[in-house]
């Protein structure tokens, strides 16, 4: 097919210079362009300094005599720069939307969160020196709140954890910014095949413990990424590993694995911040998950209060329900006579949850007792009775 230049409708292409073919020849790049250019490098500069800085975590082997035979370590998220497994999340939602086009220089950023995935998105958008909201629950902790401010960012609230979604899509729309979705994109903005994700940085670590590969890695769902990421590790690498995820109270997660079905939803939100979603997530991927469990909320903090002790500092949430459901693995593996290590998480630090699961006022008036559940778990980490 012969192409013709609008200007001159009968010229003959053999004639033309080899640029002029294409209909359109304008420049290949503008002043702004390179200017974007050069932003979009420097950008990706930044967040894989901040990478090589701070992606290589601590792992702690606390010692439970009533376990023997069973080694248990927690990888402690919570020493990353921004004090959370988010870190992670963060810088890589970040690096997918730079690298897709979507964010360029001045793009306002918008995140429908919990609390700590927008901390550490604040973070990164003051890094980049981008603007950034955060739309959260009105129940979000102040100490959450404080921090996404004392990063740069602004904070939106909704009343239930449910309108967060449709609510940061309006404000992205209405801002002409982007919408980060950590619930549709956690899974695939990190690559799990490794290159220093989560998973390869445990295994690298479990290197010449007793027991180098972990029966079982236990964790915690709030978009499904971290569990999908360490699930596909897993499997991309043969390794005999299993993986748990443990589920709370007002989640629709478990439910989904139970039954295959996508579309269950939960009415009430989660009161374990962090975990624990109305609806199913598109980042949840209950085919590379080995077992699930749900476990009470007073579990959960009743868990996180004997861990931190044991630690020797504060602890969140999420943490108490991934140790509860580590303590479970552990209980059954010794029902049956089996050895071996557990992994774990500390996904934050318990300093911003003050003014909620460690203040004995907001435990009474939600209901929680947590003597019950907290003299089990002693009892069974300290002396090995199995009441769990």
């Amino acid at each position: 097919m012969t192409i013709h230049r609008p200007s001159q409708p009968h010229a003959s292409t053999d004639t033309l210079p080899f640029a002029d073919l294409c209909l359109d020849c304008s420049a290949l790049l503008s002043g702004a362009d390179l200017k974007e250019q050069a932003w979009t490098k420097e950008a990706i500069a930044l967040l894989t300094g901040d990478g090589r800085r701070s992606a290589d975590t601590h792992l702690v082997k606390p010692n439970f005599p009533g376990l023997p035979g069973i080694d248990i370590y927690f990888k402690d998220e919570s020493t990353h720069p921004t004090g959370s497994l988010k870190h992670r999340l963060a810088r890589s939602l970040f690096l997918y939307g730079i690298c897709n086009g979507a964010i360029r220089q001045g793009t306002t950023l918008v995140e429908a969160s919990s609390g700590s995935t927008a901390v550490s998105e604040a973070y990164f958008a003051q890094f980049l020196k981008l603007p950034f909201i955060a739309v959260m629950p009105r129940s979000t902790s102040p100490e959450k709140i404080a921090a996404i401010k004392r990063f740069g960012g602004r904070c939106a609230f909704v009343e239930r954890a449910a309108e967060i979604y449709d609510e940061a899509i309006r404000i992205a729309a209405e801002t002409g910014g982007y919408y980060l979705d950590q619930f549709t994109f956690a899974e695939r903005a990190t690559d799990w095949r490794g290159n220093n994700n989560i998973a390869e940085s445990i295994f690298d670590q479990m290197q010449g413990e007793v027991h180098a590969a972990p029966a079982w890695v236990v964790m915690s769902a709030g978009t499904g990424g971290t569990s999908a990421t360490i699930g596909r590790y897993i499997r991309y690498r043969g390794l005999d590993t299993r993986l748990c995820v443990v589920d709370v109270e007002h989640s629709a997660f478990y439910d989904a694995y139970r039954t295959g079905n996508r579309d269950v939803t939960c009415a009430t939100g989660s009161r374990i911040e962090g975990i624990g979603r109305p609806r199913v997530e598109p980042s949840f991927l209950p085919a590379v998950i080995d077992h699930m469990i749900k476990v009470p909320d007073a579990a959960s903090i009743a868990a996180m209060h004997v861990l931190s002790e044991r630690l020797f500092r504060r602890v969140g949430g999420s943490t108490g329900t991934n140790f509860f459901g580590l303590c479970w693995i552990a209980a059954c593996m010794m029902r049956a006579g089996e050895t071996g290590s557990l992994v774990t998480l500390i996904c934050d630090s318990g300093d911003r949850y003050a003014s909620t699961y460690y203040d004995p006022d907001w435990l009474k008036e939600n209901g929680i007792d947590l003597d019950p559940y907290r003299r089990r778990i002693e009892a069974f980490i300290d002396r090995g009775v199995d009441g769990l």
